[in-house]
């Protein structure tokens, strides 16, 4: 039976507005990480339309080229990580939601089977987590897209500003642009075991 002292109650009332805040906060980190990404890919995506309608004009698609794509990937670099820090806020808060829940659940003996514990491994609430899961986030996705256009920058300065072959170039800005998604992946993963080691 729960234990009617009044200082129980208290608690758990506390407990209980703890949880609904733990929850705001972790719709609000998804509902930022949604809307750090659509700005993001809007901004590319405008900027590729700009650069593509200054194609018959030399002059001008080098000027946007050399001004646009740089600015982008800066920008793709500091929503990269904003979506990590998103994401490391999220699972300290879901962490401190399961404790919560834990606590719900001793309560009462019919507690266990109204309460569902997520575990994480298993994915009892529909959702199973494992090591590689973090290549599937908002800030991969991003981190990956970015990747590609640092590639594509490097080797449109190679072409066009160093006269290099285009062959060469081609190759040097895979290199560079699977470089950039190697150093994303990796801070992203040593972000997120730091926050969630297991």
């Amino acid at each position: 039976m729960a234990d009617t002292n009044p200082d129980t109650a208290a608690l758990n009332s506390a407990v209980g507005t703890e949880l609904f805040v733990l929850q705001s906060v972790a719709s609000s980190t998804i509902a930022e990480a949604g809307t750090r990404s659509t700005i993001y890919l809007s901004a590319l995506s405008s900027g590729l339309v700009a650069i593509g309608f200054a194609g018959g004009s030399p002059a001008l698609l080098a000027a946007l080229t050399s001004t646009v794509v740089p600015t982008i990937f800066m920008l793709g670099w500091f929503t990269v990580v904003r979506l990590v820090d998103t994401s490391v806020e999220n699972i300290t808060v879901r962490r401190r939601m399961v404790r919560i829940r834990e606590h719900f659940v001793s309560l009462h003996p019919s507690g266990p089977g109204l309460i569902s514990l997520d575990n994480p491994r298993t994915g009892e609430l529909g959702v199973r987590y494992s090591r590689s899961s973090f290549l599937f986030t908002m800030a991969s996705m991003i981190g990956t897209v970015n990747s590609v256009l640092g590639g594509a920058l490097v080797t449109l300065f190679l072409v066009f500003g160093g006269g290099v072959q285009p062959l060469l170039a081609q190759a040097s800005g895979v290199i560079v642009g699977l470089a950039l998604l190697t150093a994303t992946l990796t801070y992203e993963r040593r972000r997120i075991r730091a926050a969630y080691p297991d």
